[in-house]
């Protein structure tokens, strides 16, 4: 089987599954982490050793780090934890956003202005790109903003956005706007650091970078007030109650540290076969009648979405699949559902191009024949899938 989904999980890095199997095995670190006996203290260690590894690794102090169990739930403390403590204060509390952001985001923000946050789109262009001109514009528009939500890379798309150019933009006309940024497809792929960006919030995920799921992190500047989502203990300083999972943290932690240090020696030879997988389809477009979609000149560099004239997208995964490669149509948050992606649709795509987009995302692990097979399946799968229609048609 070949894997190019990527972007949806990556396979665990045995390094990492190495990590969590020596916690979870060790009988002295089987305590609870807020206990006060040698146990529960031996885990302690555990968890802040992980916390100052990812604090490290991103440009954070251990303080500002806070363990979940996502990036989903990462991305909902942020936004609900923030906007709830500025609408508690009485500042402005309405939230710009993008149509590109991943159900991680739009989710949350939509509850939100469902409990009466204003919610303002920043405007994309047609590749789905985002300037720091837009991002002030919108601001300028509407001073009822107090949090500005953007991602760093976009999930369908593979774009990699300005942040650290929108942030500094955005300061110049509101210095006390906060920013959450929803890094988890960027990190393991382009440098991230929360200082470098310039960000309040930002929040990643471990299976996205070879780590276990299950595990995630809130990274946010000591001054941002968050309300908890969760009630209960006091674990996380009261921000995320609930036991820590320590096999996880602690693989989480390795898994932050292997992306951020080896992310060239990774990344170089990704970049280089999606670079030349998307020539070949380029080559190939009016034949087959594809679209490429997304900014080659600002991206992650392992993410195609690749749209197939008169086909649904559904229908050419399952037999891509039946081939043995496997690949997706959008978000894996977003799959089971017959609904044109929102990401095409933002960009103009009419509802049918929308259905009729597949995401090729490449990893570690790939190669050149991975690439060779795709390319020689694909125009089967999409004479099949056409012959269906035309013969339902008939």
């Amino acid at each position: 089987m070949i894997y190019l989904d990527h972007n949806a999980t990556t396979p665990l890095d045995p390094r990492v599954a190495e990590r969590v199997a020596q916690v979870m095995g060790d009988p002295l670190l089987q305590g609870n982490p807020s206990s006060i006996h040698a146990w529960g203290q031996r885990a302690r260690a555990v968890i802040e050793r992980a916390r100052r590894t990812v604090a490290g690794a991103l440009g954070a102090e251990p303080l500002e780090v806070t363990f979940t169990a996502s990036g989903t739930e990462a991305a909902n403390l942020a936004l609900f934890g923030a906007v709830r403590a500025l609408r508690e204060r009485g500042a402005p509390a309405g939230i710009l956003t993008s149509p590109l952001e991943h159900p991680a985001v739009l989710g949350p923000v939509r509850a939100l202005a469902a409990e009466g946050a204003p919610l303002r789109l920043v405007e994309v262009d047609g590749r789905g790109r985002i300037s720091p001109e837009a991002v002030a514009a919108a601001l300028s528009r509407h001073p009822e903003v107090g949090l500005v939500s953007l991602q760093a890379a976009n999930h369908e798309l593979g774009n990699a956005y300005p942040l650290a150019a929108i942030v500094a933009a955005a300061r110049v006309l509101r210095p006390e706007i906060l920013f959450h940024c929803d890094a988890v497809q960027a990190l393991g792929k382009i440098p991230v650091d929360l200082r470098t960006l310039g960000v309040d919030l930002l929040s990643v995920s471990g299976h996205k970078i070879r780590g276990p799921k299950g595990i995630g992190a809130l990274l946010h500047r000591r001054h941002v007030a968050l309300e908890p989502l969760l009630r209960g203990g006091h674990q996380e300083r009261g921000r995320r109650p609930g036991t820590e999972a320590t096999p996880l943290i602690a693989g989480f932690a390795r898994a932050v540290e292997l992306a951020v240090s080896e992310l060239d020696a990774r990344q170089g030879p990704v970049r280089a076969l999606a670079a030349g997988l998307r020539a070949r389809l380029g080559d190939h477009a009016r034949a087959w009648g594809l679209r490429l979609y997304g900014d080659p000149e600002a991206s992650v560099g392992n993410t195609i979405a690749l749209g197939v004239d008169g086909c649904e997208g559904q229908l050419l995964l399952i037999n891509l699949d039946l081939e043995g490669i496997m690949v997706s149509t959008g978000s894996a948050c977003s799959s089971g559902t017959l609904e044109p992606s929102p990401v095409l649709l933002a960009l103009g795509c009419t509802p049918e191009e929308g259905r009729s987009v597949l995401r090729i995302s490449l990893g570690v692990g790939n190669s050149e024949a991975d690439l060779d097979a795709l390319v020689a399946a694909l125009p089967r799968a999409i004479a099949r899938v056409r012959g269906e229609a035309e013969g339902l048609s008939a």
